[in-house]
């Protein structure tokens, strides 16, 4: 009797709505508001989780199709990045393409340095490992602790370089990689964000 109760209070609209932003069917998005008591962002947040145990799996099947999108902010910042995806049919889908420029926008507002940890090199690491420990000793802390604290460091500076975990611009409650991943829920393929290229007008390399 309780789930006929919110059957009755969901709307088409509703369903609608969850359908868009989830990519799923009629009848999932009814089921997933229903278990949610009526509850939107309840539905939506059990969504996008099952979405991503479904992106993890598509995100080890190779991306080898794509576009290089592009993205000029008021003619002083330039940004070129290439994503990738499994076929040419999603490439030319307006949500991958969305997706692109979104990706694309984020990276002239938040100049990340690398697409993601896996990108940083040994050197940088280092350089900044050193750099943090002297720190750290210098405020006095108790050498035991000094590891643990550069550890914390480290994940920070470099999470805030790091395109794919960076806040995403258009909705900073989920990084670029949530981002992308739901994109991968909704599209049914692997996408991954390959390289990425920005230019500020006046700049020195």
């Amino acid at each position: 009797q309780g789930r006929n109760k919110y059957m009755a209070e969901i709307t088409l609209e509703t369903i609608k709505r969850l359908r868009e932003l989830t990519g799923v069917g009629i009848t999932d998005a009814k089921v997933a508001l229903v278990e949610a008591e009526g509850d939107f962002d309840k539905a939506l947040e059990a969504m996008r989780k099952k979405g991503m145990t479904k992106a993890e799996k598509r995100g080890e099947r190779e991306a080898r199709a794509g576009i290089i999108g592009n993205y000029i902010h008021d003619g002083r910042i330039g940004v070129l990045v290439e994503v990738n995806c499994e076929t040419d049919f999603v490439a030319r889908n307006e949500k991958f393409t969305d997706l692109v420029k979104d990706v694309a926008m984020h990276i002239a507002a938040s100049n990340p340095e690398y697409v993601s940890a896996d990108d940083i090199s040994e050197e940088a690491k280092a350089a900044a490992t050193a750099e943090f420990t002297e720190k750290v000793k210098a405020e006095g802390k108790p050498e035991n602790m000094i590891p643990q604290i550069v550890e914390g460091m480290l994940k920070k500076h470099f999470a805030e370089k790091c395109l794919l975990d960076q806040p995403y611009i258009k909705n900073p409650d989920i990084t670029v990689g949530q981002y992308v991943k739901e994109g991968i829920a909704i599209l049914g393929e692997n996408i991954v964000v390959r390289r990425f290229s920005r230019l500020a007008l006046g700049e020195v390399n």
